[in-house]
């Protein structure tokens, strides 16, 4: 392999995407361990070497002596090509092994857009695309990720999802592997189903009503559970973490330091699924994570520490942290970057003093135009405090302001829409030569949340509205973008679909889709002709209201968050009426409280969910 690939790396753009030897990379002999462990994320090297799913378990698997786990990432168009045409298999970067010599391949599910990537990449590993088509000796192929909250559309492809947060089960995944050695497919398959949190979808018949909807989703036999619970890792500072990153040899998404300092989100926005899913709120104390930005910068060379969870802002003593790490850091020229702030004057004032030599952009998400609007997805934003916050980044002198909104929201009317060109031309006359930028997505509904049941705008409707606010945008300073709205409604459709979809994910790769993702390669045509070829519509999956006692495909996933609150969110959402941060306002009644381990959190910091 190595010659062919001294040959046809010099022909592909970026070789250096394919080549490991990165520092930091961990490389051990696979005759000296007991299982070898492939993590592949389906999309660009630039991409994946970013996301810090696979960082922490790339390091939480090397920490065990009887493991090697190694990277492997979506090779891009000119690669794939050329791997076809010399019959290369896809590797591992590491130790270039195949991976179809691998006992585990573990995918990340973080966006429903690189599926046919998935089934792009085992085919190009030579190994069988469906599951029910693998042997014995075929590697177990695991799925983790977001996406995982409805593993259906993908169930005929993955062997086992994990479903939650994977630093404590892949353990017991290793273990379970070790174990059964030789017992066969099916031994090991039903040993991973008797692990909380471990999903076999081979092991669960689904059937459907004449209408198409879901009938039932039940076991086969005793031995595999109804539900499946979703893994928490309840105490954030003994949650492994790597101490030195692997260093990239070209430039990726994210050139920094990333520091979890909190998981998790009370603040409850409706169409939030990452808000809903990862509760509860759970943050690393002070001392563990100073001890882990040390290591990380001495082990990288980054300049920037960026402190990441899905609100910064709300971790505890937020305040006394940065301050701390800014006199900390300064001599060493380290910056700190806040990837999330509130649109709120206090937020803005906190990213200020860590911006205090280069001003990068200031991002905020008032999400909506009018008050309406936000109290419908439950974005506890006011229009004053989008002002205030606006005042004080012209104070400290920002110049450009980043604005986040969605349209295409549950009861949304052409006056809300309207409202985000009012309220962006107001926010511009803040500040003189203030500019504006303006990002619109489409909305998306997500299971797990309270819009689950919603249905979403068609694409001739959401390219209405996109219309509707370029016409009504006035101010020079502002300018204006929005996503692609046939790609929101794949998402859409992909999200919330259930197991049939699967045969519309291998229509679609067979057609040749691959890096959905990506603009330039992203073939709606060929995706809505899969659809039709298996007998289904997007309009089935996407733009249908679906009732309350309606099944539906993910419920035999157990999130933690109870099917009685996102109903009783839902009927709010219809009144405009708000819920309160359950961390200020009193439990909210979401139900996370019933998978809490009743003693197991006693004494363990950071647990917002344990009155």
């Amino acid at each position: 392999m190595q010659e062919l690939l001294d040959n046809i790396l010099p022909c592909v753009l970026k070789p250096a995407r394919y080549t490991g030897g990165e520092f930091g990379a961990v490389v051990k002999d696979h005759s000296s361990v007991e299982v070898t462990f492939a993590l592949a994320f389906p999309d660009s090297y630039e991409i994946g070497m970013s996301n810090l799913g696979l960082r922490i378990l790339y390091h939480v698997l090397n920490s065990r002596k009887d493991t090697a786990a190694e990277r492997v990432f979506a090779p891009w168009t000119d690669m794939e090509e050329e791997m076809r045409n010399h019959n290369i298999p896809l590797y591992s970067l590491e130790t270039r092994t195949p991976l179809k010599s691998f006992h585990i391949l573990g995918f990340s599910l973080g966006y429903e857009l690189s599926y046919t990537n998935v089934l792009n990449m085992l085919d190009l590993s030579g190994i069988p695309v469906l599951s029910s088509d693998r042997e014995d000796e075929s590697p177990l192929v695991i799925a983790g990720g977001c996406c995982t909250m409805n593993p259906e559309p993908m169930a005929d492809f993955i062997d086992a999802f994990v479903i939650g947060e994977g630093e404590d089960v892949v353990h017991q995944i290793v273990d379970a592997v070790k174990a059964h050695k030789g017992s066969g497919r099916s031994a090991l398959l039903y040993a991973l189903a008797g692990i909380p949190g471990v999903y076999v979808p081979s092991l669960y018949n689904v059937t459907c009503n004449p209408d198409g909807t879901v009938e039932s989703i039940l076991p086969k036999d005793e031995r595999v559970p109804g539900t499946v619970t979703k893994r928490v890792v309840w105490d954030m500072d003994s949650a492994g973490y790597p101490e030195r990153l692997v260093m990239p040899f070209v430039e990726t998404v994210h050139e920094r330091v990333p520091l979890e300092v909190m998981r998790g989100c009370s603040r409850g926005c409706r169409f939030c699924q990452a808000g809903m899913v990862y509760r509860p709120v759970r943050h690393r104390s002070c001392e563990k994570l100073t001890t882990l930005a040390d290591r990380l910068c001495a082990n990288s060379g980054y300049d920037e520490i960026s402190l990441i969870s899905l609100s910064t802002a709300d971790y505890p003593g937020i305040e006394g942290l940065v301050g701390k790490f800014v006199e900390r850091y300064k001599n060493r020229r380290i910056g700190l970057s806040l990837p999330s702030i509130r649109a709120d004057a206090p937020c803005v004032e906190l990213a200020d003093q860590i911006q205090k030599v280069r001003k990068s952009g200031l991002t905020l998400a008032p999400e909506a135009g009018t008050q309406r609007m936000r109290n419908v997805i439950d974005k506890n934003v006011t229009e004053e405090n989008l002002f205030e916050a606006v005042q004080a980044a012209v104070r400290c002198g920002w110049r450009r302001i980043k604005l986040y909104y969605m349209i295409g929201l549950p009861t949304e009317t052409d006056e809300d829409v309207a409202g985000i060109a009012k309220l962006s031309t107001e926010v511009a006359k803040i500040g003189r030569g203030l500019a504006v930028g303006v990002s619109v997505s489409s909305f998306v509904p997500k299971p797990h949340t309270p819009f689950e049941w919603r249905p979403q705008d068609s694409v001739e409707e959401i390219e209405r509205k996109q219309n509707l606010l370029k016409n009504l945008q006035r101010s020079r300073n502002v300018s204006l973008s929005w996503h692609d709205a046939r790609t929101s409604r794949l998402e859409g459709v992909v999200s919330r679909g259930d197991r049939r979809l699967g045969r519309a994910i291998y229509a679609a790769w067979k057609r040749g889709c691959r890096f959905d993702a990506w603009s330039e390669h992203f073939r709606y045509d060929s995706w809505m002709e899969s659809i039709r070829e298996a007998g289904l519509t997007p309009e089935f999956y996407a733009n249908r209201r679906r009732d309350y006692g309606e099944t539906l495909p993910w419920d035999h996933i157990n999130s933690g968050i109870a099917k009685e609150f996102l109903i009783r969110e839902d009927k709010k959402a219809e009144e405009g009426a708000v819920t309160p941060d359950c961390r200020l306002g009193g439990c909210t009644g979401c139900g996370i409280k019933s998978i809490l381990p009743k003693d197991s959190c006693k004494g363990v910091p950071g647990i917002a969910c344990t009155s």
